[in-house]
């Protein structure tokens, strides 16, 4: 984004077919990626979306308040040329998965922990054929090889813009289960965020918050609900 022209030069933003995909044309000229690969995205939707940011920036360009676009050029720059080892990445955090490490007390955070995090272990292991062990305390536990190759087969088979959304859901979450839990539905985004905070919010409620980390809890809030949201755009052409 660094490189692109800071100032608006502009008049309108459109979206047009482009093979099987779509892109966004600033006044018949093709939207191009940091990289200067054409920007060409797998939906009506997500084309639209970034035609919508860029037709609201003002005289000076802000990547900051364009989030689909840069989420675009991720997928295409970044994720693209390196599918494998972004999948790969991605997939080693069923080793280490935040939903398996359990803390030994004090007691209600322990039956909070498994109060939110038991459905979703179970979901795992019915749904993706993915059973994973749990431990309490730091110590690592050895996870079932098949039950991590099954997650990891899963990564694999996404698309660029799919796996740059996947990233973000699990590095944001801590969590492999939990991403996958959202890109299935199987409860709602901010549910399956406030479940992956479940040891900040305990500490928030015995030591009280303070305003920077509101702010940070905020940023990345946002930044799961938007990779929620990317996710889902690629289906919606």
């Amino acid at each position: 984004m660094a490189e692109w022209a800071a100032k608006r030069f502009w008049e309108k933003a459109t979206v047009e077919v482009a093979g099987d995909g779509y892109q966004v044309l600033l006044d018949g000229r093709k939207l191009r990626t940091p990289v200067k690969s054409e920007l060409i995205v797998p939906s009506r939707e997500m084309a639209e979306a970034i035609a919508a940011e860029w037709q609201a920036q003002e005289e000076k360009i802000d990547p900051m308040t364009m989030p689909v676009t840069r989420s675009a050029n991720a997928a295409i720059d970044k994720v693209g040329p390196m599918h494998a080892e972004v999948a790969a990445l991605v997939s080693e955090y069923g080793g280490t998965d935040l939903l398996c490490y359990r803390a030994e007390s004090p007691e209600g955070l322990v039956k909070r922990q498994s109060e939110a995090w038991d459905p979703l272990l179970e979901w795992a292991a019915d749904t993706l054929s993915a059973p994973l062990k749990t431990t309490t305390g730091v110590m690592h536990v050895k996870q079932d090889a098949a039950a991590l190759e099954n997650l990891a087969e899963r990564v694999s088979a996404m698309d660029k813009f799919r796996l740059a959304a996947f990233h973000d859901l699990v590095g944001m979450s801590g969590s492999l289960i939990i991403g996958f839990a959202t890109i299935h539905g199987f409860l709602p985004v901010p549910e399956l965020w406030r479940r992956s905070r479940i040891d900040e919010d305990w500490q928030i409620e015995q030591w009280g918050e303070d305003d920077e980390a509101v702010a940070t809890e905020a940023g990345k809030r946002a930044g799961f609900e938007h990779a929620a949201r990317f996710y889902f755009m690629v289906n919606n052409g």
